[in-house]
């Protein structure tokens, strides 16, 4: 019989070696590979759940409040048909092209559950992949910050008709649904369920809507709906508890007096912000910071206080508020950052050391129609 130690080094053997691992398949993780693989650096991508998993449960049609130019990757075009900005099914098949025009090695429904550094050489790092271990010189955590629908920490908001999402609309038609929140997320759910003939109630904690929180082409639909009683509005108050009958809201009026509300509905959506998973960044003891939680960084390399670790994207703002600051739009400079630093640190190779068969780029065909296109 073995020692266990023994068992516990050969666990560790790697089924793949590679120069850099890099988690979240996301436009960021896919933006990132491509820039490290164009210079020679052998990266690989997993993405625990489909490609671009953040914008996969977007609900259906949902459209970028950032227009395409500033959205798209990797110097590829993103057109759209109408040329309004893009929805989520455009861009999932926008990435989707990316990923097949550049041979992007991204191996989805592949949750990394342990980063870890060698015993015998803290300057490489272990992933363990479900049961498989890849060995890297580094790792890029380019994870996002949008992994779990925020919590009312109420009573009931487990129950199975209470739901963090906004899901294909279809299925609240004729159906008596409140929505919590009263920002993008909560407007956009709340016009949208209307359209499709659900009786909608909006319930949120501030005297009125904030203006700078909601797209500019929603916030006159919205204010014409809650004007005509469309759909009706509960503001200055907050969820107490739901039930499987009803949900229990305390109210605060005009006079500063508090209410009691008991009122009966079929769906409830608690569409209030989103929570980033944080178990990699403690994992590895790396430093956080307020607000958010954010990791600590360097903002010249993007590397972590451990040395290797690196966070691209939206990683890097934690959870956010309500007054986001960090974009996929600001943050396609990460990929240089990374990329610049590896390759000073020796990894990959130099442009005048590639071989232009070897350099991965952009098929001659696209290439050409970039470089006829000033504005590209």
């Amino acid at each position: 019989m073995k020692p266990s130690a023994q068992i516990e080094a050969e666990s560790h053997e790697p089924n793949r070696v590679c120069d850099v691992v890099i988690v979240g398949g996301g436009p960021i993780g896919i933006e990132t590979a491509i820039e490290m693989r164009r210079h020679g650096i052998d990266a690989q991508v997993f993405e625990a759940g489909p490609l671009g998993h953040t914008i996969s449960w977007w609900a259906p049609q949902t459209r970028w409040f950032s227009s395409n130019d500033r959205i798209a990757i990797a110097g590829v075009p993103l057109y759209t048909v109408d040329q309004a900005k893009a929805s989520r099914e455009e861009y999932l098949t926008y990435l989707r092209s990316v990923v097949d025009l550049f041979q992007v090695p991204v191996q989805t429904f592949s949750k990394v559950q342990t980063i870890e550094s060698r015993p015998d050489d803290p300057r490489r790092w272990q992933v363990r992949v479900q049961s498989k271990w890849i060995e890297a010189s580094a790792v890029v955590l380019a994870i996002g910050g949008t992994d779990h629908a925020a919590k009312l920490k109420v009573p009931g908001e487990n129950l199975p008709h209470v739901d963090g999402y906004l899901r294909e609309v279809h299925q609240y038609h004729n159906r008596r649904v409140l929505i919590v929140g009263g920002r993008n997320s909560a407007v956009e759910a709340a016009i949208r369920l209307h359209r499709v003939g659900a009786k909608v109630t909006l319930s949120y904690r501030g005297e009125e809507l904030p203006t700078a929180s909601i797209k500019y082409w929603l916030r006159p639909e919205i204010d014409g709906l809650i004007r005509s009683k469309a759909i009706e509005t509960l503001f200055q108050s907050r969820v107490t508890q739901i039930t499987a009958e009803r949900v229990d809201l305390e109210q605060t009026l005009p006079d500063g007096r508090t209410h009691s509300l008991h009122m009966p509905f079929d769906d409830v959506l608690t569409l209030i912000g989103y929570d980033q998973d944080k178990t990699l960044f403690k994992q590895l003891g790396i430093q956080m910071e307020d607000p958010g939680d954010k990791p600590v960084f360097n903002e010249e390399t993007m590397e972590t206080e451990r040395p290797g670790i690196y966070v691209a994207g939206t990683a890097v703002g934690g959870t956010q508020s309500s007054k986001y600051q960090v974009f996929l739009e600001n943050c396609h400079v990460h990929a240089k950052k990374i990329t610049r630093h590896l390759l000073d640190g020796g990894l990959g190779k130099s442009d005048a050391e590639l071989k232009p068969e070897k350099k991965q780029s952009a098929p001659k065909s696209l290439s050409k129609q970039i470089e006829m296109n000033p504005e590209s």
